[in-house]
């Protein structure tokens, strides 16, 4: 307990000085306050994940995983509806429009293409073997994952997201938090081991634990609800002042700020030995944003601009959309076997790495940036297609087990190889 209380001590001091920034009105310069306040929101997401580490003993493993991921993600939640808000406020041709879209894909791509690998790497180095090994119940994340995904292409055709958007999307997400309800648990290698920090709590008598879990949650939205907004405006000013392109500071720094705390719950799981726990985690974490972000972004665009209306995407936006669904798609086809080995790692990674790179290289040339992402997201498909095609029976076996009910599908989990 002591060594949980200086933790919770740290976060705290690291959000001090964004919230005297705030408190005071004092100005340190875009670069300074994007540290102070991006600081802030990263000790945030660590409070908020060690208190909805310390519920999973109360709640289901299937649906305390969804809430894991779900809470995590809030600070990306936070900077990505401020962006979409200024953009109702200043109108659809404004630059806040292109922000919101950079950073909600920026934050999609980092999950797959880092996190993902980054886990197999993790798990593979403490002798816990080549491949991250899902399990049977891990199948509801991967089938939800797949549904959002392919309805992310009928955004891309649309050109835009819309209201309806998030009624389907949003259902979308209530689906796949009713069926993770009745999923079966996970078989993880230590399954009696907490993941972090948190676990201190479950030695406190059961009301405590729930009134340390609220002060938790109340004091890192409290943060994030002071930080968020100068934290996105700090973003914009670093970048003009560094002479840095402001789209791509978005897309990629802001992410690394707020998927932080996912991403370290996640390698927790697999450093506890729970490899199958903390990828099922980063996959939650991508249904969350591919559903409820992605539809809420047209809502909060509404209450700024005061009536109901779309978000819009231009050819660039919606090229960043279709490489960010295509590369979800390829990551779907790599987990149809219920495993993400070192190769399938060093894919995703590779071709990450590729698609950030190439990014930075065209970055004055926007006809160019268009045209590359556009051809990387066909190859992506290609992958994807290749995979779908030749593990089509597991991909039926997966969607069976998955959204049927527990009572008409088959024993056993799908098909893996040996």
């Amino acid at each position: 307990m002591g060594r949980f209380l200086m933790l919770v001590a740290l976060a705290v001091a690291a959000a001090a000085p964004a919230l005297t920034l705030r408190l005071t009105g004092l100005r340190v310069g875009p670069i300074g306050e994007t540290a102070a306040f991006g600081a802030a929101i990263l000790a945030a997401g660590f409070l908020l994940s060690w208190g909805a580490e310390a519920a999973e003993r109360h709640v289901s493993q299937g649906l305390i995983i969804a809430i894991v991921a779900l809470v995590t993600v809030l600070p990306e939640y936070a900077v990505d509806l401020y962006y979409a808000y200024q953009a109702g406020k200043a109108g659809p041709g404004s630059q806040y429009v292109h922000y919101a879209a950079a950073n909600m894909t920026g934050a999609n791509r980092l999950l797959v293409g880092l996190a993902w690998p980054l886990l197999v790497a993790i798990h593979w180095a403490r002798g816990g073997g080549r491949a991250v090994e899902l399990t049977r119940a891990n199948a509801v994340e991967v089938a939800f994952l797949l549904l959002a995904s392919l309805y992310a292409f009928v955004i891309v055709l649309k050109d835009g997201i819309g209201p309806l958007d998030f009624a389907i999307l949003a259902a979308f997400f209530g689906a796949y938090v009713w069926r993770t309800r009745g999923a079966p648990e996970h078989e993880d290698e230590d399954e009696g081991e907490e993941p972090g920090p948190a676990a201190a709590l479950n030695a406190l008598p059961v009301a405590r634990q729930w009134a340390a879990m609220a002060a938790l949650t109340l004091v890192a939205c409290g943060i994030i609800l002071v930080s968020a907004e100068p934290f996105a405006e700090a973003l914009v000013g670093a970048g003009r002042v560094l002479g840095l392109d402001e789209f791509l500071l978005i897309q990629w720094l802001a992410p690394l700020a707020s998927e932080a705390p996912a991403m370290t719950v996640a390698v927790l799981f697999v450093l506890a030995g729970r490899a199958a726990s903390g990828l099922g985690a980063l996959v939650s974490d991508k249904i969350s944003q591919w559903t409820l972000l992605v539809g809420m972004l047209p809502l909060a665009m509404s209450v700024g601009a005061g009536s109901l209306t779309n978000l819009p995407l231009d050819a660039r936006q919606a090229e960043e959309f279709f490489l960010t669904a295509a590369q979800s798609l390829f990551a779907l086809g790599l987990l149809l076997r219920l495993r993400l080995g070192l190769v399938s790692a060093f894919a995703l990674a590779s071709l990450f790495g590729l698609q950030v790179g190439l990014a930075f290289a065209y970055r004055d040339d926007a006809a160019r940036t268009v045209a590359t992402l556009t051809a990387l997201a066909w190859v992506y498909l290609g992958l994807a297609a290749t995979l779908f095609l030749v593990n089509r029976r597991r991909l039926v076996e997966l969607l069976r087990v998955a959204l049927l009910p527990p009572a008409k599908a088959a024993p056993g989990r799908p098909e893996r190889p040996d």
